[in-house]
């Protein structure tokens, strides 16, 4: 991405929140004037995306949770994943989960606060006998009055049409990073099949999130080129990672990133998709310290409209009761998110 001179930082910075703040995509000085804010910019930076975030979202605070349903063994090699059986790790392993169990999970998350609950299984698709207890784990967590969704792999339309009938809301697929920057981070499979299987579920109708991970050595750039690919397949929900280095992992050297370049990647994807609900989920704890600490608020301050409380895949997150008291402390009120159109 080139950047011109032509205009002043703080000039196309400010035409960069004026733009989001109208729903329109970001030209590129407005763009390069995000990325590349620093010092006594960035305070600037993030009271636009705040404005933005009060503009489209108010106070409302979007919770979701998930269970490991299938832990370990995965045949891909994401440079990030514990579960890549490439990597050599102490990360839990384990087969598909009984259905009941993962029933009892949803119906503990749902008295914690949260309204969605996703069923996520390691591998690249589900075998049939995974699907089988899926199909039935999405009935459960339906009965538990939570919206079902999953994130399984690549799904055909097939499947999707079973799982719908059994009570699926939403299909979580992440593409991680952007497409210039995949194949440095995984090499066992193609980026349109990911790009793909977005576009299948938001095809058929359904609640869709689709994100990435930060703080792979990927650049500013990369960030904007994920950001923009969103924006241009439709997505509306998005979940924010950063990076936890596992030892074992080809990313276990990697830093955690700062607070602060954490907050200047959500502002930059506030201000990029200003309509679309950015939930803050793994590595919330090691970047932006303990729960109901000032690194926790100044997610909101930065764009975040929504949080994934409860456990990760393979870590331990903060205890929901924190989350939900920094809620109350910061006046933000929890949305049903079961009842929010699903495309």
């Amino acid at each position: 991405m080139s950047c011109s001179s032509a205009e002043n930082q703080q000039d196309s910075l400010d035409r960069a929140i004026s733009l989001a703040l109208e729903s329109r995509a970001l030209d590129r000085d407005a763009l390069c004037a995000v990325t590349g804010c620093a010092g006594s910019d960035l305070p600037r930076l993030f009271e636009g995306a705040r404005a933005v975030r009060a503009k489209y979202f108010r106070q409302d605070l979007h919770l979701c949770a998930i269970v490991n349903a299938k832990s370990g063994a995965c045949t891909e090699d994401c440079a990030f994943c514990a579960q890549s059986s490439r990597h050599k790790t102490d990360s839990p392993r384990h087969a598909f989960l009984d259905p009941q169990e993962i029933g009892r999970a949803a119906s503990a998350m749902k008295a914690r606060g949260a309204s969605r609950f996703g069923i996520v299984s390691s591998g690249l698709a589900p075998t049939e006998a995974e699907f089988a207890q899926l199909l039935e784990s999405v009935r459960l967590v339906r009965e538990a009055g939570l919206a079902a969704d999953v994130s399984v792999g690549v799904l055909s339309r097939e499947r999707l049409s079973r799982l719908r009938d059994a009570g699926l809301s939403g299909v979580h697929h992440n593409l991680e990073v952007a497409r210039s920057f995949f194949p440095q981070i995984c090499t066992t499979h193609d980026y349109e099949e990911d790009v793909e299987a977005v576009r299948l579920a938001l095809a058929e109708g359904f609640f869709v999130c689709s994100g990435g991970i930060f703080g792979l050595g990927e650049s500013w750039e990369q960030r904007a080129e994920l950001a923009l690919t969103l924006r241009e397949l439709g997505v509306s929900n998005v979940p924010m990672n950063f990076l936890m280095p596992i030892a074992g992992t080809r990313m276990e050297h990697r830093p955690v990133l700062s607070a602060a370049e954490a907050l200047h990647i959500l502002a930059l994807f506030r201000l990029m998709l200003p309509t679309a609900n950015l939930r803050v989920c793994g590595g919330r704890g090691p970047v932006f310290g303990p729960a109901g600490g000032e690194g926790q608020q100044q997610l909101f301050a930065s764009g975040a409209s929504g949080l994934m409380i409860g456990d990760y895949l393979t870590l331990a997150g903060s205890a929901p009761e924190a989350d939900l008291a920094l809620a109350r402390e910061m006046g933000l009120r929890i949305v049903d998110s079961s009842v929010e159109p699903e495309a």
